[in-house]
C-alpha cells in the first residue's frame, strides 16, 4: 500500500530529515554532558583517587556567582554591554563587504577568499596568541586621543565597553567571514532584472538599496544576528568563559561552581538571543504596518 502524502507533509518529512542527523548526534554526544553538567551546578564536586565525589549544595552555587563573586557579575556585565554593542558593527560591516564584493569587478573570488580566511586558521590559540601580543588593537585610536577622551567624559558604565570594543576591532572584523557568505547568498538571489527596472526608471543606487536590496537581505540579517551573537558570546576572547575555566580546577570552587557559572552564561547568551529575535521582529512588523500593506 503506497502512503500518499500532501505537499506541506511531504515538505515537513522532509524537513526532518534532513535536520533527523543532528537530532541523533545531539541525543549521543550532548544531551548527556548537558544533564550532567547542570547536575554538578547544584553540587560541590571534588575529583578524587576513586572517582568524582558530589556533596549536594542546591542553589549554594548560584547564589556564590551572584553575591559572593565581584569577579563573575564585573566580566559578566562588562562582556555582555561590549558584545552588544560589537554585534550591529559586525553586521553592518558584513553586509557592506558582500556588497562590495558581489560587484562584478575582477578577482571577487580571491577577496572572497581573503575575507574568509581568518575563519579558517584563527584557531582559538592563534587568536589567544594575537591578542596577547596587540594585534587586535588600533594603535591610531589611542594615538589620536580617542580612549582617553571616551575615560574622561563617559562614566566606567559606558565607557569601558567602548573601550572593551575598540581594543578588540581586528579581530571583530576577522569574526565576519561567515556572516558575509551568508549575505552573498541573499544578494545573488536577487534577480537582476529588478535592479533593470529600477535603473531604468531612474531610481538611484541608494533608493535602490534601501527599497530592493535590504528588504531582500532581511531575512539573512536575522540569522547573521543569531549566529553572530553566538560566535561573540562563546569565543576564546570570552573573560567569561576564561574565568569559568579558571574556576574548575581552584579547589575552592571545582566543576560545580564552575558548571554554575556556565549555565548562567548560557542563560544569558539565550536570554540577549530572545532579545535579539523580538527586537528584529517587532520593527519589521512596525515597518511592515507602516508601508500600508
Amino acid at each position: 500500500m503506497k502512503l500518499k502524502l500532501n505537499k506541506p507533509r511531504r515538505e515537513a518529512l522532509i524537513g526532518y530529515l534532513l535536520v533527523l542527523p543532528w537530532i541523533v548526534g545531539f541525543l549521543l554526544f550532548m544531551a548527556y554532558p548537558l544533564y550532567f553538567s547542570l547536575f554538578m551546578s547544584f553540587h560541590k564536586v571534588a575529583i578524587t583517587p576513586y572517582g568524582i565525589d558530589t556533596t549536594f549544595r542546591g542553589w549554594d552555587n548560584y547564589k556564590d556567582a551572584f553575591l559572593t563573586d565581584p569577579d563573575f557579575i564585573q566580566k559578566l556585565l562588562l562582556f555582555v554591554k561590549s558584545t552588544v554593542v560589537m554585534i550591529p558593527i559586525v553586521i553592518v560591516f558584513s553586509l557592506f563587504v558582500a556588497l562590495l564584493i558581489n560587484q562584478p569587478i575582477r578577482g571577487r573570488q580571491f577577496f572572497r577568499a581573503i575575507f574568509f580566511l581568518p575563519v579558517v586558521i584563527t584557531s582559538g590559540e592563534v587568536v589567544q596568541e594575537l591578542f596577547a601580543q596587540g594585534a587586535a588593537t588600533i594603535p591610531l585610536m589611542d594615538q589620536s586621543g580617542v580612549i582617553a577622551y571616551l575615560e574622561n567624559n563617559l562614566s566606567a558604565t559606558w565607557s569601558a565597553p567602548l573601550i572593551d570594543v575598540i581594543n578588540r576591532f581586528i579581530l571583530i572584523l576577522w569574526y565576519s567571514g561567515v556572516q558575509i557568505l551568508i549575505f552573498l547568498a541573499a544578494l545573488q538571489k536577487v534577480n537582476t532584472q529588478v535592479y533593470e527596472a529600477a535603473a531604468i526608471d531612474g531610481a538611484s543606487p541608494w533608493v535602490i538599496f534601501w527599497k530592493i536590496t535590504l528588504p531582500e537581505v532581511k531575512p539573512f540579517i536575522l540569522v547573521n544576528l543569531i549566529y553572530t551573537t553566538v560566535d561573540l558570546f562563546t569565543n576564546t576572547f570570552s573573560d567569561v568563559i576564561k574565568l569559568i575555566q579558571d574556576n574548575m580546577f581552584q579547589v575552592g570552587t571545582g566543576f560545580g561552581y564552575s558548571s554554575a557559572l556556565a549555565w548562567i552564561f548560557f542563560a544569558v547568551i539565550l536570554l540577549v538571543l530572545l532579545l535579539a529575535v523580538w527586537l528584529f521582529r517587532n520593527r519589521e512588523k512596525t515597518a511592515y504596518a507602516g508601508s500600508g500593506r
